[in-house]
């Protein structure tokens, strides 16, 4: 039997979100992996500006990158163990949140023409 797909039933911003995130934990620059323990710390969230955002070499549309400012996302995410914030207020991707197939990541990303 396949897996099971969402099954932590996180609704579609949380999805979204956490893809986002995904992506950003695979940009060197922006992201540091704990080797031990699997996590990826972001450096720094990216900030929405005009109609998108931008993510490494890509560009995503503002609406869907919305969740990056939503505290509630980052709630349900860390109340899920796919996310860890540490004292600063930073997000730390859990292992279980770098492997959790959302089933999105390249549903909205596209290459940034500036």
């Amino acid at each position: 039997m396949p897996p099971k797909k969402n099954p932590l039933k996180l609704n579609k911003l949380q999805l979204r979100t956490l893809a986002l995130t995904q992506v950003l934990a695979n940009e060197p620059s922006l992201s540091e992996k704990d080797e031990a323990t699997g996590d990826v710390k972001i450096l720094q969230l990216p900030h929405i500006h005009g109609d998108h955002v931008h993510i490494g070499g890509f560009t995503v549309s503002a609406r869907d990158a919305s969740g990056f400012s939503n505290p509630a996302v980052w709630v349900a995410l860390k109340r899920k163990d796919l996310i860890k914030d540490d004292s600063l207020g930073g997000v730390t991707l859990s292992a279980a949140g770098v492997a959790y197939d959302t089933g999105l990541n390249e549903r909205f990303i596209e290459d940034s023409n500036h």
